[in-house]
Protein backbone atom coordinates (compact mmCIF):
# COMPACT_ATOMS: atom_id res chain seq x y z
CA UNK A 1 0.00 0.00 0.00
CA UNK A 2 1.11 3.19 -0.71
CA UNK A 3 2.16 5.52 1.78
CA UNK A 4 1.11 8.93 2.02
CA UNK A 5 2.92 11.45 4.05
CA UNK A 6 0.68 14.29 5.80
CA UNK A 7 -0.10 17.51 3.74
CA UNK A 8 2.49 19.42 6.08
CA UNK A 9 5.40 16.77 5.77
CA UNK A 10 4.10 17.07 1.36
CA UNK A 11 4.51 20.50 2.06
CA UNK A 12 7.11 20.82 3.29
CA UNK A 13 8.77 17.89 0.45
CA UNK A 14 7.66 19.64 -2.52
CA UNK A 15 9.61 23.08 -1.04
CA UNK A 16 12.66 21.06 -0.25
CA UNK A 17 12.65 19.11 -3.90
CA UNK A 18 12.63 22.50 -5.73
CA UNK A 19 15.33 23.80 -3.32
CA UNK A 20 17.51 20.63 -4.10
CA UNK A 21 16.36 21.10 -8.14
CA UNK A 22 17.12 24.43 -7.88
CA UNK A 23 20.93 24.39 -6.48
CA UNK A 24 21.72 21.26 -8.56
CA UNK A 25 20.71 22.36 -12.00
CA UNK A 26 22.96 26.02 -10.94
CA UNK A 27 25.80 24.13 -10.43
CA UNK A 28 25.08 22.10 -13.41
CA UNK A 29 24.96 25.58 -15.24
CA UNK A 30 28.15 26.82 -13.79
CA UNK A 31 29.88 23.73 -15.32
CA UNK A 32 28.23 24.59 -19.25
CA UNK A 33 25.78 21.91 -18.75
CA UNK A 34 23.05 21.70 -21.24
CA UNK A 35 19.79 22.05 -20.78
CA UNK A 36 18.73 17.82 -20.54
CA UNK A 37 22.20 17.40 -18.38
CA UNK A 38 21.13 20.29 -16.04
CA UNK A 39 17.63 18.61 -15.43
CA UNK A 40 19.50 15.65 -14.95
CA UNK A 41 21.22 17.01 -12.35
CA UNK A 42 18.30 18.81 -10.96
CA UNK A 43 15.99 15.90 -10.63
CA UNK A 44 19.15 13.97 -9.33
CA UNK A 45 19.70 16.24 -6.60
CA UNK A 46 15.84 16.58 -5.52
CA UNK A 47 14.68 12.70 -5.64
CA UNK A 48 18.47 10.99 -4.95
CA UNK A 49 18.12 10.93 -1.14
CA UNK A 50 14.69 9.97 -1.00
CA UNK A 51 15.01 6.88 -3.81
CA UNK A 52 17.68 5.31 -1.52
CA UNK A 53 15.74 5.87 1.49
CA UNK A 54 12.62 4.36 -0.27
CA UNK A 55 14.43 1.19 -1.13
CA UNK A 56 15.97 0.83 2.23
CA UNK A 57 12.59 1.22 3.32
CA UNK A 58 11.46 -1.37 1.09
CA UNK A 59 8.94 0.28 -0.32
CA UNK A 60 8.24 2.50 -4.20
CA UNK A 61 10.38 5.15 -4.43
CA UNK A 62 7.84 8.45 -3.87
CA UNK A 63 8.58 10.12 -6.74
CA UNK A 64 6.82 6.99 -8.89
CA UNK A 65 3.24 7.64 -7.70
CA UNK A 66 3.69 11.30 -8.33
CA UNK A 67 4.88 13.32 -11.39
CA UNK A 68 5.06 16.84 -9.46
CA UNK A 69 8.98 15.83 -8.57
CA UNK A 70 9.93 15.05 -11.98
CA UNK A 71 7.89 18.72 -13.15
CA UNK A 72 9.47 20.60 -10.36
CA UNK A 73 12.97 20.06 -11.49
CA UNK A 74 11.82 21.20 -15.01
CA UNK A 75 10.56 24.23 -13.31
CA UNK A 76 13.92 24.14 -11.82
CA UNK A 77 15.50 24.61 -15.55
CA UNK A 78 13.29 27.00 -16.38
CA UNK A 79 14.47 29.32 -12.57
CA UNK A 80 18.11 29.01 -13.59
CA UNK A 81 17.42 30.15 -17.04
CA UNK A 82 15.22 32.88 -16.27
CA UNK A 83 18.18 34.11 -13.19
CA UNK A 84 21.05 32.13 -14.63
CA UNK A 85 23.18 35.26 -14.39
CA UNK A 86 22.42 36.13 -10.88
CA UNK A 87 22.43 32.25 -9.49
CA UNK A 88 25.57 31.22 -11.13
CA UNK A 89 27.78 33.77 -9.96
CA UNK A 90 25.80 34.17 -5.99
CA UNK A 91 27.13 31.47 -4.27
CA UNK A 92 25.04 32.77 -1.44
CA UNK A 93 22.22 31.68 -3.00
CA UNK A 94 23.19 28.66 -4.09
CA UNK A 95 23.77 27.75 -0.68
CA UNK A 96 20.29 29.27 0.94
CA UNK A 97 18.49 26.71 -1.65
CA UNK A 98 21.03 23.78 -0.92
CA UNK A 99 20.10 24.32 3.41
CA UNK A 100 16.73 24.92 2.56
CA UNK A 101 16.31 21.52 1.04
CA UNK A 102 18.78 20.16 3.78
CA UNK A 103 16.79 20.77 6.45
CA UNK A 104 13.11 19.83 5.04
CA UNK A 105 14.49 16.58 3.55
CA UNK A 106 16.24 15.87 6.69
CA UNK A 107 12.52 16.26 8.44
CA UNK A 108 11.09 14.42 5.60
CA UNK A 109 13.13 11.66 5.79
CA UNK A 110 12.87 11.09 9.98
CA UNK A 111 8.84 11.12 9.54
CA UNK A 112 8.52 8.26 6.99
CA UNK A 113 10.71 6.29 8.76
CA UNK A 114 8.85 6.28 12.00
CA UNK A 115 5.59 6.08 9.88
CA UNK A 116 6.78 2.71 8.88
CA UNK A 117 7.93 1.93 12.72
CA UNK A 118 11.36 1.56 12.98
CA UNK A 119 12.86 3.22 15.87
CA UNK A 120 14.24 6.43 16.14
CA UNK A 121 18.04 5.68 16.09
CA UNK A 122 17.26 4.38 12.37
CA UNK A 123 15.27 7.29 11.54
CA UNK A 124 17.77 9.84 12.33
CA UNK A 125 20.15 7.92 9.97
CA UNK A 126 17.37 7.50 7.31
CA UNK A 127 17.10 11.57 7.80
CA UNK A 128 20.32 12.30 7.28
CA UNK A 129 20.34 9.99 4.01
CA UNK A 130 17.39 11.85 2.90
CA UNK A 131 19.18 15.33 2.88
CA UNK A 132 22.92 14.38 2.35
CA UNK A 133 22.87 11.43 -0.64
CA UNK A 134 21.09 14.28 -3.12
CA UNK A 135 23.78 16.57 -2.64
CA UNK A 136 26.48 14.01 -2.72
CA UNK A 137 24.84 12.02 -6.46
CA UNK A 138 25.07 15.67 -7.39
CA UNK A 139 28.65 16.43 -7.15
CA UNK A 140 29.83 13.12 -8.21
CA UNK A 141 27.74 13.80 -11.99
CA UNK A 142 28.96 17.39 -12.12
CA UNK A 143 32.59 15.76 -11.46
CA UNK A 144 33.44 17.41 -7.59
CA UNK A 145 35.04 15.89 -4.50
CA UNK A 146 31.21 15.70 -2.22
CA UNK A 147 30.68 18.31 -0.31
CA UNK A 148 30.05 15.61 2.40
CA UNK A 149 34.03 14.99 2.16
CA UNK A 150 34.74 18.36 2.26
CA UNK A 151 35.49 20.85 5.13
CA UNK A 152 31.96 21.92 5.41
CA UNK A 153 29.79 20.43 7.70
CA UNK A 154 26.90 18.79 6.27
CA UNK A 155 25.63 15.33 7.20
CA UNK A 156 26.89 15.97 11.04
CA UNK A 157 24.51 18.86 10.41
CA UNK A 158 21.27 16.13 9.53
CA UNK A 159 22.59 14.19 12.22
CA UNK A 160 21.94 17.41 14.68
CA UNK A 161 18.61 18.05 13.40
CA UNK A 162 17.19 14.29 13.81
CA UNK A 163 18.97 14.32 17.72
CA UNK A 164 16.93 17.73 17.99
CA UNK A 165 13.61 16.10 16.43
CA UNK A 166 14.06 13.08 18.90
CA UNK A 167 14.20 15.41 21.73
CA UNK A 168 11.09 16.98 20.47
CA UNK A 169 9.76 13.83 20.12
CA UNK A 170 10.42 12.84 23.33
CA UNK A 171 8.93 15.35 24.95
CA UNK A 172 5.58 14.97 23.48
CA UNK A 173 5.77 18.23 21.31
CA UNK A 174 3.42 18.70 17.89
CA UNK A 175 4.57 17.13 14.65
CA UNK A 176 4.52 20.30 12.83
CA UNK A 177 6.53 22.40 15.99
CA UNK A 178 8.90 19.34 15.90
CA UNK A 179 9.66 19.58 12.06
CA UNK A 180 9.84 23.51 12.64
CA UNK A 181 12.61 23.37 15.16
CA UNK A 182 14.30 20.08 14.07
CA UNK A 183 14.72 22.09 10.36
CA UNK A 184 15.58 24.81 11.94
CA UNK A 185 18.26 23.12 13.71
CA UNK A 186 19.74 21.88 10.32
CA UNK A 187 20.19 25.64 8.75
CA UNK A 188 21.26 26.96 12.14
CA UNK A 189 24.00 24.46 12.30
CA UNK A 190 25.31 24.64 8.20
CA UNK A 191 24.83 28.65 8.77
CA UNK A 192 27.22 28.58 11.60
CA UNK A 193 29.77 26.16 10.31
CA UNK A 194 30.19 28.34 7.08
CA UNK A 195 30.36 31.37 8.92
CA UNK A 196 32.49 30.38 11.16
CA UNK A 197 34.37 27.81 9.10
CA UNK A 198 34.05 24.70 11.89
CA UNK A 199 34.66 21.30 10.35
CA UNK A 200 35.66 17.80 11.97
CA UNK A 201 39.15 17.28 12.47
CA UNK A 202 41.06 15.56 9.58
CA UNK A 203 41.82 12.02 9.66
CA UNK A 204 45.95 11.98 8.61
CA UNK A 205 48.16 9.36 8.84
CA UNK A 206 51.29 10.41 10.06
CA UNK A 207 54.05 10.91 7.53
CA UNK A 208 51.76 12.10 4.90
CA UNK A 209 51.72 15.24 3.42
CA UNK A 210 48.32 17.22 2.72
CA UNK A 211 46.42 16.11 -0.41
CA UNK A 212 48.34 12.64 -0.43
Amino acid sequence: MPFELPTFYQILDFIGTLAFAISGTRLAAAKHFDLFGAYVVGVTTAIGGGTMRDVLLGTQPFWMTNAFYLICSGIAVVWVVLFRRHLVRQDNTWFLFDTIGLALFTVVGIEKTLAFGLPMWCAVIMGAMTGAAGGILRDVLINEVPLIFRKEIYALACVLGGIVFAICHKLGLDHNITAIIAGSSVIIMRLLAVKYHLSLPKLKVEGTKEGE
